[in-house]
């Protein structure tokens, strides 16, 4: 519990055999988590058995895709605020700490991984993928004129039970590009929202999506067309919200 405020981590897995216990044993020692939501989405083989040497519940999504897994995770929860972080050995789970001192302002803090300073060496931050994140972030900060961005990619976020139904509602993606998709929903709804810097590490294994060249061009190019959609939708997303939302807060990572 955080400032009397349950909170639960979402996990999605799919090729994180060989990290996700560990992962999971660093948030169960951490004295804010209340639950640990893991996503089995049609992981490879020994996941589960892995899962289950911990104290983490799992689910499991047979429909593929990160944003499938991230949509159960978040429907799943029944906290007060809700993390979402990646269980390859990427993110330091303590980090969550940078996150949640941001929580009690904002409906949503999103962590970057582009600050040079927190890039470990050997993780997947390449000059492509830095300057290409922080390219698209530029695109989306001209487009929405909203506040500073550095980062489009990063899953390691924190956001209220509130702002995880407004986007459960209005998200239409299944695939990688949902965590720009969760962005954008904020952006468009005028979310209370910070970005802060997150140690970057190597990868334990292999991604199915940034280990290849590829792959990482057409999902950069997947991003960069989503962003110029989801504006032109930008009235119909906003339709329906319950409740004025506030103007964005802004800290610059250095």
């Amino acid at each position: 519990m955080w400032q009397g405020k349950t909170l639960a981590v979402v996990l999605p897995t799919y090729n994180e055999k060989d990290s996700i216990a560990e992962c999971i044993r660093r948030f169960e020692a951490l004295p804010e988590i209340d639950q640990i939501i893991v996503v089995n989405n049609n992981a490879a083989e020994g996941t589960s058995e892995e899962v289950a040497t911990t104290g983490a519940t799992e689910f499991i999504e047979t429909t593929q895709g990160y944003g499938a897994a991230i949509k159960r995770g978040l429907r799943e929860a029944q906290t007060d605020l809700v993390a979402i972080c990646e269980p390859d050995g990427t993110f330091a789970p303590e980090d969550i700490t940078k996150l949640l001192a941001f929580a009690s302002e904002c409906d949503v803090v999103i962590g970057s991984r582009t600050v040079s300073n927190f890039i470990w060496d050997g993780a997947n931050m390449g000059w492509f993928l830095q300057w290409g994140n922080w390219a698209v972030a530029k695109l989306l900060e001209v487009l929405y004129n909203t506040t500073y961005l550095s980062d489009v990619g990063c899953t390691f976020r924190v956001m209220t039970k509130e702002h995880a139904e407004i986007i459960l509602e209005r998200s239409r993606l299944d695939g990688s590009a949902y965590g720009l998709e969760m962005l954008l929903i904020s952006v468009i709804t005028k979310a209370r929202m910070v970005q802060i810097p997150v140690n970057y590490h190597p990868r334990v294994g292999v991604s199915s999506v940034t280990g290849e060249l590829g792959k990482t061009i057409a999902l950069g190019s997947e991003m960069i067309a989503l962003t110029f959609k989801m504006r032109l939708r930008a009235r119909s997303i906003r339709r329906g919200l319950r409740t004025p939302r506030g103007p964005h807060r802004q800290v610059r990572a250095s």
